[in-house]
C-alpha cells in the first residue's frame, strides 16, 4: 500500500543513550562467545604483567562479578529499606543473595541477586529475567565510609515522582535492562543477540569486562608475532605489532611552554585521535549504530554522539545531566590544541598522571597558575586553589556519585547573572549571588574579565528561537564542532529560505558532526539543492554522515519518475545508503524509538504496511511509548483510516490521559472530522498542558475562530504570542485576526512588533502595508 502526498510524520529524535549509569567495568560471567581473534586478558597478562597487575588493582575486576562473600558489599541480614511507597528487604537464602520487591506487575515477589555491578562509590545487583535480560535493581548500596553517608541502601532515582511498576524506569522496565543500556560499554567484544521475532537476547561476549582487547583490538594475530620473536624470528613484528588499534603517538610530538606566551603548546600537530575516539566510545552520551568488530575508527562510524541539547547541558555546554566526558571535552580548548586521555589519565589503572595540581603542572607552570595570583585565594584555603575547583566543577549524579566537567573553562559568573548558568564561584559561595561573584572576578581581572570570547549567549539565544544566533553560530568556524552542530540542529527547528547559503558550506565542514548536522537539515532544502549537496554526502567516509544523509533524501523517492527496469540516478546512490541506515536503527531493534525511525522512513517512502508495521512493533514493545501512537495515528489519516487512527489515540490516551500531544493529534483528527465541539476540549487542554508549544496554541486559536469565537481566538494568541514572540504563525495569526475583527490598530501594532524582529519577513511587511494602506 502507498501513502499519498503531503503526508506528516513526527520525526523522533536519535536514541541516544550513555553508560549503564557506572563507569566500572564489568568481569565474571557464566557465557562467553568463541572468536579465533581474541585471546584474553590473562594471556595478555603473560608478557604485560604489569598494566594488568594495575588494571586489577583498581577494582575494576570485582566490577561485574557473580555474587559472592567476596564481592557482595551490600549488607543482606535481613534489613528493610523504603522508597516510593515500597519496603524491599535484603536477606540471605540457599547460600545466596536476595530482595524482596516489589516486580514487573507490582506485587512483592523474592529475587535472587545474580551479580554485583559496580566497587565505589557504589554497588548495584543484577537479576536474571527470561528471555536473556538481566535487570538492575533500582536500589544500590552506598559504599562510602559510613563517615561520609556511605554503608546505606538508598534509590538511585529518590526525586522520580510516580516511580510505581509502571514508570520507565523501574527496575524492571527495558530502560533499565543491562543488555541493552549497560553490556556494549562493559564487555569485550560484546554482541547483544536481540531476536526481534521473539524478543528474547542470546547476549554473548569475548570476554565479560573490559579487558585489554576492548581498547587494542583482538590480540590473536600480535600473540602470534610476539611468539616468533620469542622464538627467534626477530623480523616477525610487524608495523602494528599486529593489533588494529594503536592509539599511540609515533610523531615525535611533546609538550613544551612557548617562549613567547608561556602557553603549553605541543610541538607538532597531534598526526590522529585514535586514542580518543577508542575511549569516546563509551565515556559518552551516544546511541549505537553499528555493531563494529573492532574498535578504534570515528566515534561517528559507529555511535551518534548527542550534541549540547536542552536538557542535557547547559546553554554554555557546561553539563546538566549524565553526559559523561567527551562532548565536555570536544569543547575545551586542550582538545582544539591536541591534548589527549592519557596525557592526564593512565589508561591501566585509571589514576592521574600526578596527584592533585600537579597533573595540570605537567603542562601548565606552577609558578604562574598554582599560585595565589592567579587563583586569587589563600594558599591554605580548603577550596578555590586546586584547579579542578574553577576549571573543573563537579555535579553529583547517581547520588552520590561526583564526575567533573571536562570542557575546562574559565567560570564565568557574568553569565550566569545574564544567562542563569552555574559558575565555579557560586558552586562554593552558594550563600552570595551570582553578581557578588560576578564582581569579585571584576576586581580580580578588570575589563578582561567578561570581555572573552563565549558561545554561551548565541546559543542561549538560538535556543530561544533567535534563527539569526543560531545561523551565525553554526557559520563561526572558531567555535568547537559540537557547539556548530548544536546550533545547525536548532537551525532546522525553524528553517527559512535563506539558510540554504549556509548549508553546503556545512556540509563540507572537516568535522563530521557539523556534516552530520547539515545532512539531516537536507529535509528543509528544495529537491534541487538537496539532491546536489545530498549525493556528496551518500559518499562520505563516516556512517553517521551517509545515513542522516540518507534519511533526508529519502522524501525525495516518491517524487522521481518510474520507469520500468531502470533506476533512476538518485535511486541508484540512495538505495544502498538507505540499506545502511535501516541497519544502524535495527542495530537497537529492542527499542521503540528505532521501530518507529524505520516506520517514519518508510512514512516517507510512501510504503504503509512497512509502517504500520514498525510503529506497531514499537507499541508491542513499549505500550507507554506515546509517539507511536500520533504517528500511527497520522499513518491512518494518510491512508484515509481516520476512524482506526480515533482508536488508536484513545488507546493512548488510556495509559497517558494528560498527554498533550495525544490530545492535540485527536484535536485535529475530530477538526478534520469536522466535529467541533469534540476537537475544541482536546485542543483546549492539549494546549494548556504544553504552553511551551507554539504550534498547539496557533492550532487552538484557528480552531476557535473556525467555531465563531473569535475573542477566545485572539485571546489565546495574545497569550502564545508573549510566551513566543518569534513565532512566525503564531504573529500572522494574531495579525490577521485582529484585522479580520475589525482591530486594525491592533493589527498594525502586531504587524510592527513582529517585523522589528523579522524585517525579511516578505508576507508580513505585505500586511502591514495594507493595513495601513486601508486607515
Amino acid at each position: 500500500m502507498k501513502i499519498p502526498r503531503g503526508s506528516a510524520a513526527r520525526l523522533a529524535g536519535g536514541i541516544l543513550l550513555g553508560c549503564c549509569w557506572l563507569l566500572p567495568w564489568l568481569t565474571g560471567a557464566a557465557a562467553s562467545a568463541e572468536d579465533p581473534g581474541y585471546v584474553g586478558s590473562t594471556v595478555c597478562g603473560d608478557c604485560h604483567a604489569a598494566e594488568l597487575d594495575a588494571w586489577r588493582g583498581s577494582h575494576h575486576d570485582l566490577a561485574m562479578t557473580e555474587a559472592s562473600e567476596e564481592t557482595v558489599r551490600g549488607n543482606f541480614d535481613d534489613i528493610e529499606f523504603t522508597a516510593h511507597g515500597v519496603t524491599s528487604r535484603f536477606f540471605r537464602k540457599d547460600g545466596g543473595y536476595w530482595v524482596r520487591t516489589d516486580g514487573p506487575d507490582g506485587e512483592p515477589a523474592d529475587y535472587r541477586i545474580d551479580y554485583t555491578f559496580g566497587w565505589e562509590p557504589l554497588q548495584q545487583y543484577l537479576i536474571r529475567f527470561p528471555g536473556g535480560r538481566l535487570q538492575a535493581l533500582g536500589i544500590a548500596w552506598d559504599t562510602r565510609p559510613a563517615a561520609q553517608g556511605g554503608q546505606r541502601w538508598f534509590h538511585l532515582y529518590p526525586d522520580e515522582s510516580g516511580m510505581s511498576h509502571n514508570h520507565p524506569l523501574h527496575w524492571t522496565a527495558r530502560d533499565q535492562t543491562w543488555n541493552y543500556q549497560c553490556a556494549e560499554c562493559h564487555s569485550t567484544r560484546l554482541q547483544k543477540g536481540y531476536d526481534s521475532a521473539t524478543d528474547t537476547y542470546a547476549t554473548t561476549w569475548a570476554e565479560i569486562d573490559v579487558g585489554c582487547e576492548s581498547c587494542h583490538g583482538p590480540g590473536a594475530e600480535h600473540r602470534r608475532q610476539a611468539l616468533a620473536v620469542a622464538g627467534g624470528a626477530a623480523d616477525a613484528w610487524g608495523q602494528d605489532k599486529g593489533l588494529p588499534i594503536d592509539p599511540a603517538d609515533r610523531d615525535g610530538g611533546v609538550w613544551q611552554i612557548d617562549a613567547d606566551t608561556g602557553l603549553p603548546r605541543r610541538s607538532v600537530p597531534r598526526a590522529h585521535r585514535t586514542e580518543l575516539e577508542v575511549c569516546a566510545r563509551c565515556h559518552s552520551r551516544r546511541g549505537q549504530i553499528h555493531e563494529a568488530a573492532v574498535p578504534g575508527g570515528p566515534l561517528s562510524d559507529t555511535h551518534r554522539l548527542a550534541l549540547l541539547g536542552e536538557g542535557l547541558y547547559h546553554a554554555d555546554g557546561q553539563i546538566l545531566d549524565e553526559v559523561f566526558v567527551h562532548g565536555s571535552f570536544l569543547q575545551s580548548r586542550m582538545y582544539e590544541q591536541g591534548v589527549t586521555c592519557s596525557d592526564c589519565h593512565d589508561p591501566h589503572s585509571l589514576s592521574l598522571r600526578q596527584p592533585g595540581n600537579a597533573v595540570c603542572g605537567q603542562c601548565h607552570a606552577a609558578q604562574r597558575y598554582d599560585s595565589v595570583s592567579h587563583h586569587h585565594h589563600p594558599a591554605d584555603a580548603e577550596s578555590g586553589t586546586a584547579c579542578v575547583d574553577c576549571h573543573m566543577p563537579q555535579r553529583l549524579y547517581m547520588v552520590v556519585d561526583e564526575r567533573a566537567d571536562h570542557s575546562m573553562r574559565i567560570p564565568r559568573p557574568d553569565l550566569s547573572v545574564e544567562l542563569g548558568t552555574p559558575n565555579a564561584c557560586n558552586q562554593c559561595h552558594d550563600d552570595q549571588s551570582a553578581q557578588w561573584a560576578a564582581d569579585a572576578v571584576a576586581d580580580w581581572l578588570g575589563p578582561r574579565a567578561h570581555a572573552r570570547p563565549e558561545y554561551a549567549s548565541a546559543l542561549h539565544a538560538a535556543r530561544g528561537g533567535n534563527h539569526d544566533a543560531a545561523v551565525a553560530l553554526a557559520a563561526d568556524t572558531a567555535r568547537p564542532a559540537i557547539v556548530r552542530a548544536t546550533a545547525a540542529a536548532l537551525m532546522a527547528d525553524d528553517p527559512r529560505p535563506g539558510d540554504a547559503m549556509l548549508i553546503p558550506r556545512l556540509a563540507s565542514d572537516p568535522d563530521p558532526l557539523v556534516r552530520a548536522a547539515a545532512a539531516r537539515y537536507l529535509e528543509h532544502v528544495q529537491p534541487d539543492a538537496a539532491v546536489r549537496i545530498g549525493f556528496e554526502l551518500l559518499k562520505d567516509p563516516v556512517r553517521l554522515v551517509r545515513a542522516d544523509a540518507a534519511r533526508a533524501l529519502s522524501r525525495l523517492v516518491p517524487m522521481e519518475a518510474n520507469v520500468p527496469g531502470r533506476a533512476s540516478p538518485l535511486r541508484a546512490a540512495l538505495d544502498p545508503v538507505l540499506e545502511e541506515y535501516r541497519a544502524t536503527q535495527l542495530v537497537n531493534a529492542d527499542r521503540s524509538e528505532a521501530q518507529m525511525n524505520l516506520g517514519l522512513l518508510e512514512v516517507a517512502l510512501r510504503n504503509a504496511d512497512p509502517a504500520e508495521h514498525h510503529y506497531r512493533k514499537a507499541l508491542a514493545l513499549d505500550p507507554e511509548f506515546i509517539p507511536a501512537y500520533v504517528n500511527l495515528a497520522d499513518l491512518y489519516r494518510a491512508i484515509g483510516r481516520d476512524d482506526d487512527g480515533r482508536t488508536v489515540l484513545k488507546s493512548g490516551l488510556q495509559r497517558a490521559p494528560d498527554n498533550a500531544d495525544l490530545l492535540h493529534a485527536l484535536g485535529l483528527l475530530e477538526v478534520r472530522a469536522e466535529d467541533l465541539d469534540a476537537a475544541l476540549p482536546a485542543l483546549r487542554r492539549a494546549a494548556k498542558l504544553a504552553p511551551d508549544h507554539a504550534r498547539y496554541a496557533y492550532v487552538l486559536a484557528l480552531a476557535e475562530q473556525a467555531a465563531g469565537d473569535l475573542p477566545a481566538a485572539l485571546a489565546t494568541l495574545q497569550a502564545a504570542r508573549e510566551r513566543h514572540p518569534r513565532d512566525r504563525d503564531i504573529a500572522l495569526a494574531q495579525i490577521t485576526l485582529n484585522a479580520e475583527a475589525g482591530h486594525r490598530d491592533a493589527a498594525i501594532a502586531a504587524a510592527e512588533a513582529y517585523l522589528r524582529d523579522h524585517p525579511e519577513d516578505a508576507q508580513a511587511g505585505a500586511l502591514l502595508e495594507q493595513l495601513r494602506a486601508a486607515r
